[in-house]
């Protein structure tokens, strides 16, 4: 008994000076990470020059993540409420309707030098909620309809499944606020069909109501 112990005992210091040695070259051959192979994690995913967010201006109920770079306390998801404000720590309300994301990026980033050190502010737009037009009327569908910076009226007929049998094609208006003023502003649809008066397809605005008497 003794002599099978000695045996196994003696195989397993071979074993182990054997075997260690090559897994420390093993180790050894990894190369080394440098610091550029290590991802920041709060840049994660983040888009400052989206092409598709070229112009676009921040709106109501809009949800945008604000990401300033190693101050999580600072970072998180703010929703743009009715009166046009987020809540940023530290900084309190800012109205940012209007902005555009690096705007507001920019105006962070001075209000945050007080309490960061050299912030690195980035805003990216979660969720758009704010570019709605709203079509009302003798059309096959009514209610609410996402827009882009191009969107016409025509498009948002077509989208809502056309005019109904006795609209008033030539008398089609869209309200939008101007100044805080509602105004007016005329569509006729078989003109612009016909390709008459291609200047009144005009690009609709958020908040636009299309109205179809």
């Amino acid at each position: 008994m003794r002599r099978k112990f000695k045996l196994f005992f003696t195989a397993a210091l071979v074993f182990g000076v054997v075997v260690l040695p090559v897994y420390a070259q093993e180790e050894d051959k990894k190369p080394p990470v440098s610091s550029s192979q290590i991802e920041k994690p709060s840049e994660k995913n983040v888009k400052t020059d989206d092409p598709a967010m070229k112009g676009y201006t921040i709106g109501e109920q809009d949800v945008l993540d604000v990401v300033v770079w190693r101050e999580k306390e600072f970072s998180g998801p703010v929703v743009v409420r009715p009166d046009g404000k987020i809540t940023v720590p530290l900084v309190g309300e800012i109205y940012v309707i209007g902005m555009t994301p690096m705007q507001l990026q920019d105006t962070l980033t001075e209000k945050l030098k007080p309490f960061v050190n050299t912030p690195a502010i980035t805003v990216v737009v979660r969720e758009i909620n704010s570019r709605k037009v709203y079509l009302i009327g003798h059309v096959v569908h009514e209610g609410a309809f996402r827009i882009t910076g191009s969107t016409t009226v025509s498009e948002i007929i077509a989208e809502a499944g056309g005019l109904q049998t006795f609209a008033k094609r030539k008398k089609i208006y869209v309200l939008r606020k101007v100044n805080g003023k509602e105004t007016k502003l005329p569509f006729n649809y078989d003109a612009v069909l016909k390709g008459e008066e291609k200047s009144q397809d005009f690009v609709l605005n958020p908040g636009d109501k299309i109205v179809v008497p």
